[in-house]
């Protein structure tokens, strides 16, 4: 999973919280630029964690996956191979039958 833009969202989407919440109390221009610069920082911050424990977690999965998945491929790897002895020996059995008739002809 592409989590890369965990934390701007994560930030951008509480900036425009405070914004809209600012305007509608008629905040102060030095005191809003503080507040939205505080909730900035922190929220990515917390955008940061977020991503790292997504990180973590999908790592985990796709190993698991990618585990299962191998199995599975060397299961299928195993079947042909088996497959392939089985129509060799077919094949030698056929080839002696013929000589052994040839023998006795």
């Amino acid at each position: 999973m592409k989590t890369k833009q965990v934390p701007a969202i994560v930030m951008l989407t509480a900036g425009l919280i405070v914004c809209v919440i600012s305007i509608a109390q008629h905040m102060e221009f030095g005191e809003f630029v503080t507040t939205l610069f505080l909730v900035l920082i922190c929220f990515y911050i917390l955008g940061c964690v977020a991503k790292v424990i997504l990180d973590k977690n999908f790592a985990e999965e796709t190993e698991e996956t990618d585990e299962a998945e191998g199995t599975e491929e060397e299961n299928e790897q195993d079947k042909e191979a088996e497959d392939t002895d089985k129509t060799e020996k077919k094949e030698e059995n056929i080839e002696s039958d013929g000589e052994e008739e040839n023998k006795t002809a």
